[in-house]
């Protein structure tokens, strides 16, 4: 089958010419008559399979010319990262089509993109936290939605945004059309459906957590985190091999550690993206590493998901991750649409069970290398390896916290009362008792006199 078989529009087909695509993949021909029909579709592919032309391709075909302000279709993904590369891909789309698309994310001026959505759109990606925002101030009426993308939702889960998912499904309209494509199912994501999908019809190209057939995956196994910086100097050495090198690591200090690392070793090749990083700086090491200039690039989990690159020819883990879905989504970053790639994973000691869960998922074994012979295995330590250092006996500290000290004593009794609140009037009702009415009160009043007297 090729797009000329598929009900698109000519201006889709130009485009589709300019960007030298004839086939669509199996995703984008299973998706394209269900997200047609209008049902609402969830649609489980491996990553790097055209998951963004397999729901934008139908909606662009049905989109109307309009000129209203408010946008009728909504893409929420995690990233900002995959905010900018989304609306690259429909505007890539739209080039014969008079459509008005924009991107907001945080992370950059609010009024800014104010004054972007009241100029009127059709189409608005977003990040769930700056969508809310936005909408909860009132500069973006989302009212007029038709069709709700969800892209990467189980990262937005991991992300802690289910939350801000919810408040915004609430102000969209009931009637529309969801749509949500994902390389990996959980029971987060599967509670997603079930709240607010209407008998989705869903697509499922390859089982969740399978690997793509043309990515070749290695594992070795070291020793701590400075043995494996040291096997990495020794494999990028070879600069033809290693032309384009994307390194994951856990978090934002190992990023840190590591590119503080490689500027002295490999000067002027290197860049790093994580999340305290500005939105320039992270859109310029993409670019920097998309063009060739650097080619090598350290990045944390928050980037796994949005970041489309082409011709990365290696994926190394520099640690292993303990969900093995985020696995997926990082070696999903090379051999892409239908290209060879290579995925490297370092395993050390603590790290073989989250080694064991991955192939697990994937229901094959990694093949394992040998470790070279000419690297250093390093003795030096990061702060998290070291250690604890445990005191064997200390007589000034208690050994329990919840233990009462020598200066405990008990409470005095005024002190353990416990305020129930309006005891006044508790009282006073208690002797008196409340009355009924104003009559019964002067009443009350005139006995009292008398028993007196």
């Amino acid at each position: 089958m090729t797009f000329q078989d598929l009900n698109l529009s000519t201006q889709l087909l130009n485009a589709l010419d300019d960007l030298g695509f004839t086939t669509p993949t199996p995703i984008q021909e299973k998706a394209f008559p269900v997200v047609m029909s209008g049902k609402d579709v969830v649609g489980i592919a491996q990553t790097g399979t055209g998951k963004t032309y397999a729901y934008m391709l139908p909606i662009l075909r049905m989109l109307k010319y309009s000129v209203q302000q408010n946008p009728r279709v909504l893409v929420l993904v995690p990233t900002r990262e995959l905010v900018v590369q989304v609306v690259d891909e429909i505007e890539k789309l739209s080039t014969y089509i008079n459509v008005r698309i924009a991107g907001v994310y945080g992370g950059t001026n609010i009024n800014t993109q104010k004054q972007i959505v009241t100029q009127g759109l059709d189409i608005i990606v977003a990040t769930p936290g700056r969508l809310y925002d936005l909408a909860v101030s009132r500069a973006l009426q989302l009212k007029s939605i038709q069709k709700l993308v969800i892209d990467e939702v189980d990262v937005m889960m991991d992300l802690g945004f289910r939350h801000q998912l919810m408040n915004i499904f609430d102000i969209l309209p009931q009637q529309r059309q969801n749509i949500m494509f994902s390389a990996t199912m959980t029971e987060q994501v599967e509670e997603i459906i079930k709240d607010i999908f209407i008998n989705p019809k869903k697509i499922s190209i390859a089982k969740s957590g399978t690997p793509l057939e043309n990515i070749k995956q290695y594992v070795y196994s070291t020793a701590n985190f400075y043995t494996k910086v040291n096997l990495l100097e020794y494999l990028l050495e070879d600069n033809e091999a290693f032309q384009k090198t994307l390194l994951f690591v856990a978090n934002k200090r190992m990023a840190d550690r590591l590119f503080e690392r490689f500027e002295r070793t490999f000067p002027n090749q290197c860049a790093v993206i994580h999340s305290n990083k500005t939105q320039n700086y992270r859109l310029r090491s993409i670019e920097q590493f998309e063009s060739g200039e650097h080619r090598i690039l350290i990045a944390t989990d928050v980037m796994a998901r949005g970041l489309d690159i082409d011709d990365i020819s290696h994926v190394i883990n520099v640690d292993t991750p303990a969900y093995p879905e985020n696995y997926m989504h990082r070696i999903g970053r090379t051999g892409r649409a239908q290209k060879k790639g290579n995925a490297i994973i370092m395993v050390t000691s603590q790290e073989e069970e989250s080694l064991e869960a991955i192939e697990a998922l994937m229901e094959m074994k990694i093949e394992q290398l040998s470790f070279p012979e000419a690297v250093e295995i390093s003795e030096e330590l990061t702060p998290e390896e070291q250690p604890k250092i445990k005191e064997i006996y200390n007589p000034h500290k208690r050994p329990n916290d919840d233990e009462a000290g020598a200066a405990f004593h008990e409470k005095k009794e005024k002190n353990k009362k416990v305020n129930l609140g309006g005891k006044y009037k508790r009282e006073i009702k208690k002797k008196y008792k409340k009355p009924k009415t104003r009559g019964d009160k002067t009443f009350n009043q005139k006995n009292k006199k008398r028993k007196k007297r």
